[in-house]
């Protein structure tokens, strides 16, 4: 089973909503985990909202350091920070196969309650997309470098 990291900074939106689809869609293949450079220490409650929506898990999530998985072997780090916004992306180093998902942050938005969860829901459909392209690919026996080409392809697709 591979194991992916999905972080950005404060983890508690959009990497949560990675951890939990990967988790979801791609059972029994790849575990996913997520973590951030800074954690806000409290899971967004429009990401928990979201993820109920979509009958998917809304319990075990924390909003932690990526410091927490130091000893856990990853096979694939995705960032998922907005940088057209000008999010600063932390940088991971270890030997994983590296992807950049940018998305925007829907826990920033200002409005409605109507126009906040269509933000969520398009976040979370962009996620789901990605992570449904991700699992069509050979994780388990593509090259290192295709394997970081692919992935950041389907980065940059949208719902």
């Amino acid at each position: 089973m591979l194991n992916v990291f999905v972080i950005c900074t404060g983890n508690s939106c959009r990497s949560v909503m990675g951890e939990a689809l990967i988790n979801h869609l791609g059972q029994s293949r790849i575990k996913a985990f997520s973590a951030g450079s800074h954690p806000i220490g409290r899971i967004n409650t429009g990401a928990l909202a979201t993820l109920k929506r979509h009958n998917l898990p809304t319990e075990g999530y924390q909003s932690q350091s990526w410091e927490d998985f130091e000893d856990t072997a990853m096979d694939i780090v995705i960032t998922v920070c907005d940088n057209a916004a000008g999010e600063t992306c932390p940088v991971y180093l270890s030997q994983a196969v590296r992807a950049h998902w940018g998305v925007s942050d829907p826990g920033h938005v200002e409005g409605s309650d109507e126009e906040k969860i269509a933000a969520f829901e398009q976040t979370f459909a962009t996620l789901k997309l990605r992570v449904e392209k991700m699992l069509q690919l050979s994780l388990e026996t593509m090259p290192k470098d295709q394997l970081t080409t692919e992935l950041n392809t389907i980065g940059k697709l949208t719902a």
